[in-house]
């Protein structure tokens, strides 16, 4: 199912439609009829959490939408009530700006997914022999020409996530005066293709790869080791190993977090505590991912296989509502 199909499906209500869950038995009534707004965005993992939930608090009784919504710019939306939770900030990528909007007291963090985020600069195993000095970033100068393409050469390139995702990759080849051009790819999909067909070719291949994700798992090759994230690299120019420059580090690695529209959880409680209870580990969102775009799964399907084998831990999640 394509990223395209997957919105279609979640915003038209198609997901999990052919196997409509019905309502928890012995549930108390829920506080508001009113539908509670799930964001979706533009990676599969995303899907998966989020339709998980949604269907999660749907069996607890809660009316429950998708909205697709940009990963940075939705927090005007979930500041303003417009939408209502977002599944997945990732420390690498949404830190800052999650960390701003909480700031104006309109959203409120809603508790780690207990999934441990990596998103770097990624390169197959078999590029060492031709890189050296891998994983050590200072190398990435001395194989520029390595890293290449027709349209960089002399320059290295390097394909980054969709603009969207943030990431300051960018920002981060300035600061650390890399010979490498930024090309960001258009979608998850194509950045993930193009790596597949790289590696069965042997081609030479540097982009952003993250975790919890299949690519990891059936690729082998190694995250560059760039100068250690702190806040202040990101926040000082002065920090760090170019002294003018901000974001001459690499990204933090740490937790994807939940959060919310803050007067949501007045409104709905008991759905703000089954969304605070969600946990879920990198193995099994890698496995489903894989699922997905690997074997070709629907994403229906995935959830709902998930679902029904896993009824334990998600009705845990939901126990205020009963």
């Amino acid at each position: 199912m394509t990223r395209a199909r997957f919105a279609a499906a979640l915003l038209s209500g198609a997901i999990l439609a052919g196997a409509a869950l019905a309502p928890v038995a012995g549930q108390a009534e829920v506080e508001s009829e009113d539908p509670i707004i799930l964001t979706i965005h533009d990676w599969t993992g995303q899907y998966v959490t989020t339709t998980i939930m949604g269907e999660v608090l749907k069996r607890a009784g809660y009316n429950v939408t998708y909205q697709q919504a940009d990963y940075i710019a939705q927090f005007a939306g979930l500041e303003s009530g417009d939408l209502h939770i977002a599944m997945e900030m990732w420390e690498t990528t949404g830190k800052q700006a999650m960390e701003a909007s909480l700031a104006t007291g309109n959203t409120v963090d809603l508790g780690e997914t207990g999934m441990q985020a990596i998103e770097e600069w990624w390169y197959p195993h078999y590029m060492k022999e031709r890189c050296p000095g891998l994983p050590d970033w200072t190398a990435l100068n001395d194989c520029a020409e390595v890293f290449s393409t027709p349209e960089t050469a002399p320059m290295g390139r390097y394909l980054g996530g969709p603009v969207t995702w943030g990431g300051f990759d960018d920002e981060r080849a300035e600061a650390l005066e890399l010979e490498y051009e930024v090309v960001h790819a258009g979608t998850d999909a194509a950045l993930f293709a193009e790596l597949q067909s790289a590696y069965e070719r042997e081609d030479a291949w540097l982009g952003w790869i993250y975790t919890p994700h299949w690519a990891p798992i059936k690729f082998k090759g190694e995250w560059v080791d760039f100068p250690v994230y702190s806040d202040a690299c990101y926040d000082d120019p002065s920090v760090g190993v170019n002294p003018d420059m901000a974001y001459d580090c690499g990204k933090p690695r740490g937790w994807i977090k939940k959060v919310g529209w803050k007067d949501g959880e007045a409104k709905w409680p008991c759905a703000y505590e089954a969304v605070r209870n969600f946990k879920i580990d990198n193995e099994s969102m890698g496995n489903m991912i894989g699922q997905i775009d690997l074997d070709g799964q629907e994403l229906d399907a995935v959830v709902g296989d998930w679902i029904a084998q896993n009824e334990s831990v998600w009705s845990e999640w939901i126990a205020c509502s009963r």
